[in-house]
């Protein structure tokens, strides 16, 4: 991996990249891919960000609305309202972790803010609503950018690419110049693994992860339990944890600083594993 020194400040909270960070994931929707309909009350809400913090989760990222391929919209209230009773039932626990709101809408970000959130994780790029951006500026949080071509529901018709790494580079690139142009510099980029790519695209973008340093930002890779590894291994999203920890292991080698993860303690071994792998220390 390569040693990423950026360091985010907010609120008197600091995170910095200069080892591997573990994103938990905390859907309190009705019908995500793997996990909708578990995390919707108080109390398994509660019950489930506990088990992830003590489990090593540096940031929990908080979704109310589905975006797997193919996912119908929420109403907007929905998805504030949602997100506005994670939030409070989060802030019971007094826990010291990130957290990361997944939404692509300027007023459920707003509501996020308003109920003690701290980073924007954007699955669209700021092209779903230009409200957004200004939001994320006003409140000089870290942003995720992530790469998807269109929408949910049709973004795996939209998948061709001639070259997907190259493309999404310079997708990358030009946003960070808009984003950086409003003031927020604290971005860190997602290549949107089974967002809008076939499975050979993702593979690729595996492959080649480490390209996505030339943009001086650190790199999330949200691959757990995803299409790309139950297709892979012919199972079912329940079945395909060992295949997960293994794709966060080759995350990790080619330079990601943060896995998003359904499984916090088998992703906090995996990053055992790959630090003392490269502690650097003498074998023999």
């Amino acid at each position: 991996m390569i040693p990423y020194r950026n360091t985010w400040l907010v609120n008197d909270r600091i995170l910095d990249f200069s080892r591997p960070r573990i994103m938990g994931i905390l859907n309190v929707t009705d019908d995500s891919f793997y996990d909708g309909g578990l995390y919707k009350s108080e109390k398994a809400c509660k019950e489930r960000v506990v088990q992830m913090v003590e489990e090593g989760a540096d940031i929990i990222d908080i979704g109310a609305m589905s975006s797997r391929p193919g996912a119908v919209e929420l109403p907007e209230e929905h998805e504030r309202s949602r997100i506005r009773n994670a939030l409070e039932w989060i802030a019971e626990l007094g826990i010291t972790s990130w957290l990361s709101i997944d939404t692509y809408r300027a007023s459920v970000m707003q509501a996020g803010l308003d109920h003690g959130a701290h980073i924007c994780n954007d699955i669209s790029g700021g092209a779903l609503d230009a409200g957004l951006w200004p939001v994320v500026a006003k409140a000089r949080i870290p942003y995720i950018l992530m790469h998807m071509p269109g929408n949910p529901r049709n973004m795996q018709q939209l998948a061709n690419y001639e070259n997907v790494v190259k493309e999404i580079l310079h997708f990358f690139i030009d946003k960070i110049r808009l984003l950086n142009g409003l003031g927020i510099y604290d971005v860190m980029v997602d290549p949107g693994f089974g967002f809008g790519k076939t499975l050979e695209h993702n593979y690729t973008l595996l492959h080649d992860l480490n390209a996505f340093h030339v943009t001086n930002k650190p790199i999330l890779a949200g691959l757990s339990r995803k299409g790309m590894v139950y297709r892979t291994v012919d199972r079912t999203p329940d079945e395909v944890l060992p295949a997960t920890s293994a794709l966060h292991l080759a995350a990790l080698e080619r330079g990601a600083n943060v896995i998003r993860v359904h499984d916090v303690e088998a992703a906090r071994q995996v990053i055992a594993v790959f630090e003392q792998l490269n502690s650097g220390e003498p074998r023999f």
